[in-house]
């Protein structure tokens, strides 16, 4: 991956007019057509507002508007700063960071923060090859003690989301939150994101016999037999995308509620998925602008303190 580094940015961006420039030339690149004119015209920036007038009939355009940047009134090399932000950290970045290295309150924070992660959505799939396919299982505490030891093994998911993961080797990776981890649930994930006559590598839950009836060659690692590795037999590239996820949401965002997991299994995915990319995944990010139009501010996480 290309350095990137923050003195490239701060060349790059040294303030809103180049920030917005960058957004005009990315948008526009073969010129502005003008609703007005029905042509391509030359446009001039207009210094009281973030757009550009047409020359002939002095119609304007506005390169922030269907992005995430829409009707902000926070200063777009800002907004900049926080994809940077971003983008340059292996675990992630809370909107309380954000708040930190940009001065702005926690609220605008925060929906910079949500509305730059709606940029991480993507679709990985499909997946071909050799494939491995894994669940977990994330936060929640028990509410109630049990009478026996038996007991307890058999409810420790209790309160606790299920993730599923896919992933191709030497490929990407697809990270879901399922209601339950079921053969009803997980089943139908696989067979919509994975090719058949792919080879699936699992553990032994027993829910993974069904995979052959589905047309792939399925092969399982004894994990009950404290087997991990049997030649190419495995699990551990998706396991160790669990690692890493469970690693950063303990580590900078502390807890996350159910209800907006998935966006932060998006944000790992993506970094995951882009991490061997030639150029600096903050480019990645910063060309996906246009494809998330603006939305309300999400809701605040549910945990013991800030994100």
């Amino acid at each position: 991956m290309e350095r990137y580094t923050i003195r490239h940015f701060n060349k790059d961006f040294p303030d809103d007019a180049a920030c917005l420039e960058w957004l005009r030339n990315y948008l526009y690149p073969d010129g502005i057509f003008c609703k007005v004119c029905k042509r391509v015209t030359k446009h001039h920036r207009v210094k009281s507002r973030p757009s550009y007038s047409c020359d002939y009939c002095g119609h304007h355009v506005h390169p922030t508007a269907g992005t995430i940047f829409h009707k902000s009134p926070t200063p777009l090399r800002l907004w900049f700063y926080a994809i940077y932000q971003m983008s340059s950290t292996r675990c992630g970045i809370s909107a309380k960071q954000i708040q930190r290295e940009t001065g702005v309150t926690y609220k605008t924070a925060w929906r910079m923060w949500s509305q730059i992660r709606k940029l991480l959505t993507e679709d990985a799939g499909p997946l071909m090859g050799q494939v491995e396919v894994d669940e977990t299982y994330i936060g929640g505490k028990r509410r109630r003690r049990y009478g026996t030891r038996k007991d307890a093994a058999r409810n420790w998911q209790e309160n606790k989301q299920v993730v599923a993961g896919q992933v191709q080797r030497g490929g990407k990776v697809l990270a879901t939150h399922l209601p339950e981890g079921t053969a009803k649930a997980l089943l139908p994930l696989v067979r919509e994101y994975v090719l058949p006559a792919s080879i699936i590598y699992t553990h032994d839950l027993p829910i993974y016999t069904r995979l052959p009836a589905e047309g792939y060659d399925h092969r399982r690692i004894n994990h009950t037999a404290k087997i991990y590795v049997q030649g190419d037999v495995h699990t551990n590239t998706i396991e160790g995308f669990f690692s890493l996820l469970k690693r950063g949401i303990d580590g900078v965002y502390h807890s996350v509620s159910a209800k907006y997991l998935q966006r932060y299994l998006d944000e790992y995915a993506f970094r995951y998925n882009h991490r061997n990319d030639e150029r600096h995944i903050f480019k990645t990010m910063l060309e996906k602008v246009k494809d998330v139009p603006a939305g309300p501010p999400s809701a605040g996480l549910l945990g013991t303190g800030p994100a």
